[in-house]
């Protein structure tokens, strides 16, 4: 229903995503969801550590302390729904701040950033998926000097946290710092797809409110205005993390790389513009159902008006002769005059259902 959505909607499919991009940066599917990056089983630990041109894996929180050792060490560390233990390894061996330890092990926290130290940076965002309806779900990340830590649920790949070109390896190489990027980047990417699927279901509910505006139509109208708040909820703060990461001197960022982190504060603003947009169609979608509903009471109305017009008609003439008067009649002893107004009536209830007809009242 392009008249009551405004038109092709910010960020749509149409809109293109191709950006230029550095040959060693990485490359996402835009229509990617974060769930399709290969989930890991609960408990999963994955570290991948970079020194000079090689690079290593394991798959062992005991393995984490010698490999931090080296004074040039980059390392990401990736944690599947860990258990109180692997957190607190992984943060005793990166030397994490308690608070840091805490916020991973309860989850369930906003999108944030906090500094400890201008050394180590812990940052809260949320990964989209859509299955019937929108939902998010909560990656921890901790930037350090020379390691970047991820704690999520399992929705970060396996074999790679992203789709990227050259591998998680490459983008280690140049630092934790463009890794975490790297990932952010195609956190960020993958909402475009779910909003996308988000305006085809408002698309579709307009085009049902306008058919028949049924309870079914209003209950799905709220359930997607609650989906859109629980998506600006976990969404916006974001733009603030990624303008402080650009706005801000932290010693785990490479002053080279802080470019990168305005490309995806620049997507973040159009996925709150797309956001609003879309709470402002919901909105005016339920204006279009109460209008229409008020219309038809409306039109129900007139209708009874009518019958009742015509009906009264004949209940005042019948009031005034009497029901006496039927059984008279039917004995063929009734007096002309009676039927003349009988017929009277009958002609002025016709006349009066062609006007009603005649203005849409009935």
């Amino acid at each position: 229903m392009a008249a009551a959505s405004g038109g092709r909607r910010p960020g749509s499919r149409g809109d293109a995503l191709e950006r230029t991009r550095d040959p060693g940066s990485p490359t996402t599917d835009p229509h990617l969801k974060a769930t399709e990056l290969g989930a890991k089983k609960p408990g999963s630990v994955r570290i991948v550590s970079c020194h000079g041109d090689g690079s290593s894996e394991s798959s062992d929180l005991a393995d984490l302390p010698k490999l931090i050792a080296p004074p040039d060490h980059r390392i990401w560390v990736d944690l599947a729904s860990p258990d109180e233990d692997q957190v607190k390894a992984a943060a005793d061996a990166l030397g994490l701040h308690p608070l840091i330890a805490e916020d991973i092990r309860e989850r369930n926290q906003r999108s944030k950033i906090e500094s400890f130290d201008q050394d180590v940076v812990h940052l809260v965002l949320f990964a989209l998926h859509y299955e019937g309806e929108a939902g998010a779900e909560e990656i921890d990340f901790v930037l350090g000097k020379g390691y970047l830590l991820t704690v999520h649920d399992g929705s970060l790949g396996d074999s790679s946290a992203a789709p990227l070109r050259f591998g998680v390896e490459h983008a280690l190489q140049k630092g934790p710092d463009y890794l975490l990027y790297a990932i952010s980047d195609t956190i960020v990417d993958g909402y475009f797809p779910v909003l996308d699927k988000i305006g085809d279901d408002i698309d579709d509910l307009q085009d049902r409110v306008m058919q028949t505006a049924s309870d079914t139509t209003l209950q799905r109208l709220f359930a997607m205005k609650r989906e859109l708040i629980d998506l600006r909820r976990a969404t916006s703060p974001a733009r603030e993390i990624f303008n402080q990461l650009t706005n801000r001197e932290i010693s785990s960022i490479e002053p080279a790389h802080v470019v990168y982190f305005r490309d995806v504060y620049d997507h973040l603003i159009r996925v709150t513009d797309e956001l609003d947009n879309y709470r402002d169609l919901v909105s005016g979608t339920l204006d279009i159902y109460v209008s229409i509903v008020n219309n038809d009471l409306s039109r129900i109305m007139k209708r009874l008006t009518g019958v009742t017009v015509i009906l009264a008609g004949i209940g005042a003439v019948a009031g005034i002769f009497g029901m006496s008067e039927a059984g008279s009649a039917f004995a063929g002893a009734e007096a002309g005059g009676f039927w003349l107004v009988t017929l009277g009536v009958i002609l002025l209830a016709v006349a009066a259902a062609a006007l009603l007809r005649r203005i849409d009242w009935i």
